[in-house]
């Protein structure tokens, strides 16, 4: 039997052809029936053009219906979906394409000039266009091909996606995702947060993530329900959409912009059964305070590219502010210490995660895949945190300086390597700041050459070009050196409480 993930959803929705899937802000409405008729043809088409099996496809498109359709084409042929953020900038686009070798690119047309100049010298055949109302030269292309198409058999240990994160190093590693990992993730999120057909999920995150594609949008297709389709978050949307809707699935962010609108109240959230939250720390504020406004207790959870959700506050039972729950079923997760032994409840150590929802491994990368996992198959996450006596999992901090700005991963040292190597600076670290509506701040702290004078601004400017706008420091501090321990090793800890308000 096939482990394919596009296999498992059809499974369940094939049984509700003209049930409405997504319904567009527009009133567009695709069933069931038009996924898999036109997922059908895109993987034909891409099949035609003489694509291998396991060969990579990047996606760097707008959220559109025909996106998802996309996605579920490549997993369907049996190719892995690389999807990248719309952010990401030449030099980013770039080292992507080189390292991940994919056999087709699919653009939106303002960058198929870009990705022209960068496929050729990687090798990508294939390059098309995708917008965001569903046109483009790949829709133009795949009209003529046919629709019959047999979801391609692998094995659960097949890849089906590869996402790139950023790393401590400032190289971005591919996670590695399998068909096992995503199937197992859907199947255990679905059961565990209480899915039912009548369930319509309120969908606003992006696509290039694992919060948006993998949990949204995967357990709602294993639903066989309805997706409401926003083409981003818009707090008007989002209040003139819920009273329509029973799920809703965002990041903290989020919910600190919707408290803000005086008119999200109980009377706007009348429908809903569930909201969750992650892909960032919820502060326990606006934990309390959207329980206070809505009557409704946010359900927090823990994931990660590498892994997909690992924990999650219960579905019946206590929801704990500042924890992210329990391990879920058939995940286990320990709190140890530097010899890898686990810890006591309410000591602070270090989080490893093992299960079927666990990667197999950085894309190229052996030796960095074999220092990630323990001798006994646990994976180390770098998050630092604890369990109380009940069983909940509360993350303390990050032990590879991670930043987390409105939901994003951003790794200081990537912004950091690029501020270095301008010629007036001669150092920086960068650090994330508390922010009340992005979670975190990302915040760069410079030392300028004698003599120099460059100014924040400039600097700012000068990222925008070269990296991903939310990487971009939202501020930048100028100071005369870096406080540094015994090691050498630069201290920022001290760092962030000086950039702190008191």
């Amino acid at each position: 039997m096939t482990a394919n993930v596009y296999g498992l959803l059809a499974a369940r929705f094939s049984h509700r052809p003209d049930q409405a899937c997504i319904e567009t802000e527009t009133g567009r409405i695709y069933t069931y029936a038009d996924l898999e008729r036109e997922s059908a043809r895109l993987a034909r088409f891409f099949t035609d053009l003489g694509i291998a099996k396991g060969a990579r496809i990047v996606a760097q498109v707008d959220k559109s219906p025909e996106a998802i359709l996309l996605y579920l084409a490549v997993l369907r042929a049996g190719f892995v979906y690389l999807p990248l953020n719309m952010a990401y900038q030449r030099s980013e686009l770039e080292y992507f394409l080189r390292d991940a070798e994919p056999s087709a690119v699919v653009c939106a047309p303002s960058s198929k000039k870009l990705f022209d100049e960068l496929g050729h010298p990687a090798g990508v055949a294939h390059c098309y266009t995708l917008d965001d109302a569903g046109g483009g030269s790949l829709i133009d292309a795949s009209r003529t091909a046919a629709i019959d198409f047999a979801t391609t058999t692998v094995d659960e240990n097949d890849l089906a996606a590869i996402l790139y994160t950023s790393g401590t190093t400032g190289r971005a590693k591919g996670a590695m995702l399998t068909h096992g990992n995503l199937c197992s993730n859907a199947q255990t999120l679905h059961a565990y947060w209480g899915f039912t057909q009548s369930d319509v999920l309120l969908h606003a995150l992006p696509l290039f993530h694992v919060h948006g594609l993998f949990v949204a949008t995967n357990v709602c297709l294993l639903n066989a329900g309805k997706i409401i389709f926003l083409s981003k978050f818009d707090t008007e949307h989002v209040i003139a959409n819920l009273p329509r809707a029973t799920v809703f699935m965002g990041v903290p962010t989020y919910y600190t912009r919707l408290l803000a609108q005086p008119k999200f109240n109980r009377d706007v959230c009348r429908t809903m059964r569930l909201f969750t939250s992650g892909s960032a720390p919820l502060l326990p504020d606006t934990f309390e305070a959207f329980r206070n406004r809505t009557g409704h207790t946010i359900l927090e959870r823990y994931g990660m590219t590498e892994t997909g959700i690992n924990t999650s506050n219960p579905l019946a039972g206590a929801r704990i502010a500042g924890s992210v729950g329990v391990p879920l079923p058939g995940v286990s997760v320990r709190v140890v210490d530097d010899r890898d032994a686990p810890l006591a409840a309410e000591t602070v150590g270090a989080i490893q995660v093992k299960g079927p929802n666990v990667f197999r491994g950085y894309w190229r990368m052996p030796e960095k895949t074999r220092e990630e996992f323990t001798a006994d198959g646990y994976f180390r996450t770098g998050d630092v945190g604890k369990f109380n006596t009940a069983g909940y999992l509360s993350i303390i901090g990050r032990s590879k300086d991670l930043v987390i700005t409105g939901g994003y991963n951003v790794y200081p040292k990537e912004i950091e390597l690029v501020i270095d190597r301008m010629p007036e600076v001669l150092e920086s670290a960068v650090v994330g700041v508390p922010h009340p509506d992005l979670g975190e701040a990302v915040t760069a702290v410079v030392v300028r050459r004698p003599g120099a004078t460059i100014a924040a601004d400039e600097i700012i400017d000068r990222l925008k070009r070269e990296i991903a706008n939310y990487k971009v420091p939202k501020r930048v501090q100028f100071v005369d050196d870096l406080p540094r321990n015994a090691m050498g090793k630069v201290q920022k800890n001290i760092l962030r409480d000086r950039l702190i308000p008191r």
